[in-house]
């Protein structure tokens, strides 16, 4: 085996001769960390490059073997690091606390050669083993939870094609709202919940007749009643489900048409009080329709659309929000770029 592949070993241990002793039986086969103290250990434990097994004695000045056994499990980096006491403390009860603290094992002293090499490599497998599967866990979580983002950016866009005949305005408003969510700052994972979530913003135009939905001119009082109530559909349709992403699809669904000032729909809320990814959507959304040519309309310019968020901040649109979107007008146009619409 190269001796880059081999698994490394940290000794623990406050007595340089127990270090020594075992650091011999250990080095021809493994790579060997050794700290004479519980403090040392822990900061190896813990650097970049972290050991794949630990050896500890119980019995350390300062801090003993328990309670750096204590810290190594109650920290994520070092959790899952597989322990194996070595002590001369050979008690039933000893073994059955190192066992309760965490650890894999437990060898007595003085050592028997054979024993500790075949301890070491049977909890090296088992630690590879388990680092595989998980592995392969989040591999298989990050398909499903891809599917579960196409599924609902697919259905997104099954809303779109009553009123749109690409379905492109979708994609484009789900890009705008992560650039937006980005430039205020949020967390990289709820950008990309947003992104996901928000294609099913409309996804309750499916329930409104094609009579109000695909009329040419202005609603009537009757009609745009009518018009409102996708925003309950698309509530109705996403559901309640504890997935944060079907959470964040059914928040914005609720409240990407309530205003800053109160004057949206349906509850006439405003200010902060409407939740911030539909204060996102809402800017993401309006632009997008404004600036898409429809075989019904020509699109805007970019400095009309603009003129008017700028106009609306304060009233439709989080005041605070607009200035942070016209900073992410060059990422914006590439998207348009990509997936404008031909009629």
């Amino acid at each position: 085996m190269n001796k880059d592949n081999k698994a490394t070993i940290l000794v623990v241990d406050d007595a340089p001769e127990n270090i020594d002793v075992l650091t011999s039986l250990l080095r021809e086969q493994y790579k060997v960390k050794a700290a004479l103290n519980g403090k040392l250990a822990l900061r190896i434990a813990a650097g970049r490059h972290k050991p794949d097994l630990i050896l500890l004695d119980v019995m350390m000045p300062d801090m003993d073997g328990h309670e750096v056994c204590r810290q190594l499990k109650r920290n994520g980096e070092t959790s899952g690091i597989p322990v194996i006491f070595v002590s001369a403390k050979s008690k039933t009860s000893d073994e059955q606390t190192g066992f309760a603290l965490g650890a894999v094992d437990y060898i007595t002293k003085p050592i028997s050669p054979p024993l500790v090499l075949a301890r070491v490599r049977t909890h090296l497998a088992l630690y590879d083993q388990a680092r595989h599967l998980e592995k392969l866990v989040q591999q298989r979580t990050a398909q499903l939870n891809e599917t579960r983002a196409e599924i609902i950016r697919r259905l997104g866009r099954a809303a779109e094609f009553k009123d749109n005949e690409t379905g492109m305005h979708v994609i484009r408003m789900s890009w705008f709202s992560r650039f937006l969510a980005e430039q205020i700052g949020k967390p990289e994972d709820w950008c990309e919940l947003l992104y996901s979530a928000a294609p099913m913003h409309d996804i309750g135009k499916i329930g409104i007749p094609d009579r109000v939905l695909l009329k040419p001119g202005k609603l009537d009082a009757e009609e745009w009643a009518i018009m409102q109530r996708h925003v309950q559909y698309g509530v109705e349709i996403i559901g309640d489900h504890p997935s944060p992403l079907l959470q964040l699809a059914k928040e914005v669904a609720m409240y990407h048409h309530e205003k800053w000032d109160g004057s949206g729909y349906p509850n006439k809320i405003k200010g902060e009080s409407i939740p911030l990814c539909a204060r996102i959507v809402a800017i993401a959304d309006v632009f997008d329709a404004l600036t898409s040519e429809r075989p019904y309309k020509r699109a805007w310019s970019e400095d009309d659309a603009i003129a008017l968020l700028q106009n609306e901040a304060g009233k439709h649109f989080d005041p605070a929000l607009i200035p942070l979107f016209i900073q992410c007008l060059p990422k914006i146009r590439a998207i348009q770029k990509q997936y404008h619409e031909e009629f």
